[in-house]
């Protein structure tokens, strides 16, 4: 409808004698506002040299002319803006379309597409912490977004396997080995122990030069593989890591198709480091340096491969990108990561550039904020340190808490509990615009009631309730014209466009904005009208009902969401 609307206006626009003019035609914030909006009076009065309101007078009586049979009425409001007001027909013929085609929202936009997303990125030997969360949940919202949209999607995990940390790391279980008890439990566990012995490393290389030595002949002992006992720590803590992961990938929905390593990249990125000396970098006091202030104002200076011949993140990031491109060749790679690495990536991407200008062209940067609590600090079972893992255990634990006296299995209690425990915290980051930072309030993210994930999760389940309820019965569902258009189903027809508005800006967000309005215009639904019963009328509201349930579910799989049977 929209393309059909967009294309009545262009012709509007070359018969008013403005063939060549950029206008909008928008769902309104305000459903009393109509179905559609468009400011082509706004952005056309400058070339005509007449007043909005007078050229918007002009589209309605046009717009009315041409007998569009989706349009109903067409009004100006505000300084010019033409509002369109669509047919009951309309609605009743795109809610059967909903029931029909079971992939309701999906486009081709991007049909021929390679996308590289990468997201996620824990560094083995360290704790899977709240930023690791953050863009895993954005980055799998925009994996599933781009496929929806009709692209190949490759999912890519980048992970810091050799560096500092883990010469830190290494050191803390030299200096305090695992308890024989502990080896003999879970990797969950056993990673944990990890953890905090690179929190003790990394408190004694700031703390003591002796044990700052020590890390520093470690780190590069990891690179250069010559101490045994050094590598036997390194292959079994690297091993644990990476396994204790991949527990919290399967929670959270994710699975990865390609898996990058630090270590891999260095051997790639410093003979290109090499190789573009004296072209894009310089030698500096012993290292190499790229002085990327020289091409773009904006950017700084940073070190390449270091003084004592080793390559930096920045290096690796250089091998990672070649690599890419020559493995997988994307038209488009996305990188996700933390804001603050914003000048990082722009200093990668301007040597890039310089290197291979192609590939400098397919790539984009996508950043998350930080995540603070509105409360000051939680309590966490891993002490003062909250992690990824432990968000996710406690609002679990607090999930199982309110379902106390809900009859269901233990087992099954459990697996709802982390089900609603990682939607309460994915809706969290998700609703807010990437890359700005997130306040979180626990208690209002597994509130079953009002702006949070548990509250959708549990729109779903009692409008599947009624399903069933009505499947009981043996009730049919039938689309119908005899009611009134509900706010539900003028809600449900703006699907695609919100999934297309996602799509095209990277920003989760508006499908968390939406879903909840289409949540609280269910449960209105809900509570004014008897949806099982005897007439075409009941028919008609359970068919409403499965649209809603269809089109929730598929938004919520496309945030990264699962819906548990009941609640």
């Amino acid at each position: 409808m929209k393309e059909n609307l967009e294309q009545a206006l262009r012709g509007i626009a070359k018969e008013l004698g403005i063939p060549e003019v950029a206008f909008s035609v928008e769902h309104p914030k305000e459903l009393s506002h109509g179905d559609y909006a468009t400011n082509l009076p706004l952005v056309a009065a400058k070339q005509l040299g007449k007043s909005p309101k007078e050229i918007a007078e002009l589209v309605k009586k046009k717009l009315l002319a041409l007998g569009l049979s989706e349009v109903e009425s067409v009004t100006v409001a505000g300084a010019g803006f033409v509002n369109i007001t669509l047919t009951s027909a309309f609605f009743t013929s795109a809610l059967a379309e909903i029931l029909h085609t079971k992939e309701f929202g999906k486009n081709n936009s991007l049909a021929g597409k390679k996308v590289l997303i990468e997201y996620t990125q824990p560094n083995p030997f360290k704790p899977f912490h709240i930023g690791h969360l953050m863009s895993n949940s954005i980055g799998e919202s925009l994996t599933r977004i781009f496929e929806w949209s009709g692209a190949k999607v490759v999912r890519a995990n980048y992970q810091g396997d050799v560096g500092l940390h883990v010469a830190k790391a290494i050191y803390g279980l030299m200096q305090k080995p695992m308890p024989e008890k502990l080896a003999a439990g879970s990797i969950a566990e056993q990673a944990a122990y990890i953890g905090t012995c690179y929190a003790q490393g990394s408190s004694l290389y700031d703390e003591s030069a002796e044990a700052k030595q020590a890390i520093d002949a470690i780190n590069k002992q990891v690179y250069d593989r010559s101490d045994e006992s050094v590598n036997k720590l390194y292959e079994w803590g690297r091993k644990v890591t990476l396994l204790a992961f991949e527990g919290l990938y399967q929670q959270l929905g994710t699975t990865f198709d390609h898996y990058f390593f630090e270590s891999e990249m260095a051997t790639v990125g410093l003979p290109l480091v090499q190789e573009n000396k004296g072209n894009v970098f310089e030698e500096s006091d012993g290292a190499i340096v790229f002085h990327a202030e020289t091409y773009n104002p904006k950017l700084h200076t940073r070190v390449f491969i270091t003084s004592a011949g080793l390559p930096t993140y920045e290096t690796k990031e250089l091998g990672l990108t070649k690599t890419k491109f020559e493995t997988i060749n994307p038209d488009l790679s996305i990188v996700l990561t933390a804001v603050e690495q914003v000048g990082v990536i722009q200093v990668v991407r301007e040597a890039v550039r310089l290197i291979n200008p192609a590939w400098a062209e397919k790539m984009l940067h996508v950043t998350h904020g930080m995540m603070r609590f509105a409360s000051g600090k939680m309590s966490s079972r891993k002490g003062n340190v909250i992690t990824g893992e432990s968000l996710l255990r406690d609002a679990e634990k607090a999930v199982l808490e309110k379902m106390q006296d809900r009859a269901m299995a233990a087992a099954e209690r459990q697996q709802v509990a982390e089900l609603v425990g990682t939607a309460a915290i994915k809706y969290s980051i998700l609703k807010q615009a990437t890359g700005s930072d997130i306040v979180f309030d626990f208690e209002k993210s597994i509130s079953f009631d009002g702006d949070s994930g548990p509250y959708l999760q549990y729109s779903v389940t009692r409008a599947k309730s009624v399903l069933a309820k009505a499947a009981a019965l043996h009730m049919q569902s039938k689309v119908s014209g005899s009611e009134q258009v509900t706010v539900l189903e003028k809600l449900l027809c703006r699907f695609p466009a919100v999934v297309m508005r996602v799509q095209a800006e990277r920003e989760p967000h508006y499908l968390t904005t939406f879903l909840t309005e289409l949540a609280s215009a269910f449960n209105a639904f809900y509570g004014a009208h008897q949806i099982v019963g005897e007439g075409t009328e009941y028919q008609h509201r359970l068919a409403v009902t499965e649209a809603f349930v269809q089109v929730m579910e598929r938004g919520l799989w496309l945030l990264g969401i699962s819906v548990p049977e009941k609640m």
